[in-house]
């Protein structure tokens, strides 16, 4: 796939393409769908599938106070794109430079001399252009105005979960908002992840007989609320398919407020090991299920208990899951 930074890095033989455009947030199943019909239509044209995403996210931007976390990193959402087949993606630097564009000017220069859009395929709830103000009307008319044609997707989601009745990137901030990765990945249609690099901690875990890998640095994707889960520690500096490379694990979010802790950390024990030097390592965390809140315990020997029976519940979850 190619991945394009500016407009003056699409190529001059790119063709017709078939094209969307939005945040892809996540890439819940609602994003899948959508992609898998562009690139489905732009192969029965003979074109590239393409899409215009934006980074960083425009919350962020108008809203810079509000702190915005993506769901994942930049990267993840263009390997997601990729693997569904996506040829080339247009990742706009989201400015306030930008955001002043009229629906017609983003039209014409960005889907029309920029990717030579032959259609455009987006949701019944487009909107796009300074102020939000062009909709699914306004791109119709600017299709026949500038020479491609609009396709309107409905709304994707669950018919027998009304909880679920529409995919979107804000159901999946509430369900993890409130712990529930359970219903975040049925919105994904995987596990929520978070990625970041081992570094060194406290090492209580270790002296108490369960060593985590401490999550720091510049760590990507939302953190779910505090809490207990089960799930997977994945070592992505080992190759695919390589036996270590994904391990259940007991993951922890949280202050650690048995020691008073200040600073909120994503730890994990890889179930079962205490073998392994991880320091320094590329990590991603994906999580299955929580488990608990965070309690705060009044002895070391208490939390201990706990922690014993945390790995037994995590095992026990995720052996159930396959």
């Amino acid at each position: 796939m190619l991945r394009l930074n500016s407009l003056a890095a699409v190529p001059a033989d790119l063709g017709p393409t078939v094209v969307t455009l939005g945040n892809f947030d996540g890439m819940h199943l609602g994003h899948q769908h959508l992609i898998r019909e562009v690139v489905s239509r732009a192969r029965a044209r003979q074109a590239k599938a393409a899409v215009v995403t934006f980074y960083p996210h425009p919350l962020s931007v108008h809203r810079p106070g509000e702190g915005i976390v993506q769901l994942q990193s930049l990267q993840d959402r263009l390997d997601a794109l990729e693997a569904l087949g996506v040829d080339a993606t247009l990742v706009v630097a989201y400015t306030l430079d930008f955001a002043g564009l009229n629906p017609p000017q983003f039209a014409q220069r960005y889907l029309v001399d920029g990717l030579h859009a032959v259609e455009v395929v987006v949701g019944q709830d487009i909107r796009f252009g300074q102020g939000n103000s062009g909709d699914l009307g306004t791109m119709r008319a600017l299709g026949e105005e500038l020479g491609f044609t609009v396709t309107a997707l409905d709304d994707q989601g669950d018919p027998e979960d009304q909880a679920l009745a529409r995919w979107s990137s804000s159901g999946v901030r509430s369900a993890l908002a409130d712990g529930d990765v359970g219903q975040a990945a049925r919105i994904l249609g995987r596990p929520h992840t978070v990625n970041g690099q081992v570094v060194s901690g406290d090492k209580r875990g270790r002296k108490m007989g369960f060593p985590t890998a401490n999550l720091g640095g510049r760590v990507t994707g939302l953190i779910p609320a505090d809490g207990v889960y089960a799930g997977y520690l994945v070592r992505l500096d080992l190759p695919d398919g390589a036996p270590d490379r994904r391990l259940p694990a007991a993951i922890s979010v949280g202050t650690n407020p048995t020691f008073d802790g200040a600073e909120r950390r994503v730890e994990a024990h890889a179930i079962g090991r205490s073998d392994l030097d991880l320091y320094g390592e590329n990590v991603t965390v994906q999580f299955v299920e929580r488990l608990r809140h965070t309690l705060a315990f009044t002895t070391t020997e208490a939390l201990v208990t706990q922690m014993r029976d945390d790995v037994q519940a995590a095992a026990r979850v995720l052996r159930s899951r396959g």
